[in-house]
């Protein structure tokens, strides 16, 4: 994992980490218009994978933050269904069938869709091992925790903080300010480490040194 700091002075020794998930420990194994073409040819419906590969990433930044606030259980979980089915219509350019949102929804929590970087498990581990308190601070829903636990990394986090739950998505400092809540430590006493400008923003609105995750 090669990072690289956001600003250039010598910083003081964490004591703790905040890390983002997607782009930065894990990422998908086949694009994700793979998955969408597999999952809707089972509802009957076909679509070419290079398109929604395409038209995917404009849908996210176009999208409003996933993020619930005062939403819990249920409610939370319809809400965040509801937000992918919306990028999925988007996505396909028509209204998809409720079916297939679900089945989407559903086949992107499978860990098996999912890898983990090679340089993560050895360098989380080493620094776990070192005493620093770790944390994920992620623009995602609840699927994350059973993923990570899929993916044998959550046993190595004091929490993961997701934006649905949060109320708020980064670059708002909301994420970031219940991450150090949880782990008991201040803004100076933690580094962020993520891979979007997102990150940055965020991490700079909470007070957290960050260092941006360059990969290929």
């Amino acid at each position: 994992m090669t990072a690289t700091p956001a600003a250039a002075p010598t910083w003081p020794r964490p004591r703790g980490l905040l890390l983002d998930a997607m782009g930065t420990l894990i990422g998908l194994r086949a694009p994700v218009g793979t998955t969408y073409a597999a999952v809707a040819a089972e509802h009957g419906i076909d679509v070419a994978p290079a398109a929604i590969d395409r038209a995917f990433p404009d849908v996210l930044r176009q999208a409003p933050p996933l993020a619930f606030p005062g939403l819990e259980g249920d409610r939370l979980l319809e809400a965040e269904r509801r937000w992918w089915g919306e990028r999925i219509d988007a996505v396909l350019g028509s209204a998809a069938p409720t079916a297939l949102h679900h089945a989407l929804f559903d086949r992107f929590a499978d860990p098996s869709l999912w890898r983990v970087y090679p340089d993560v498990p050895a360098v989380l581990r080493r620094w776990h091992g070192a005493g620093l308190r770790l944390a994920v601070v992620s623009n995602f829903d609840r699927r994350l925790q059973p993923l990570l636990e899929g993916l044998g990394l959550a046993d190595l986090f004091a929490t993961v903080v997701v934006s649905s739950s949060a109320g708020a998505a980064k670059p708002s400092p909301q994420p970031f300010r219940i991450a150090l809540e949880s782990l008991g430590l201040g803004a100076t006493q933690v580094w962020h480490v993520g891979d979007s400008p997102e990150d940055g923003a965020g991490a700079r609105a909470a007070g957290v040194r960050c260092l941006l995750v360059r990969r290929p």
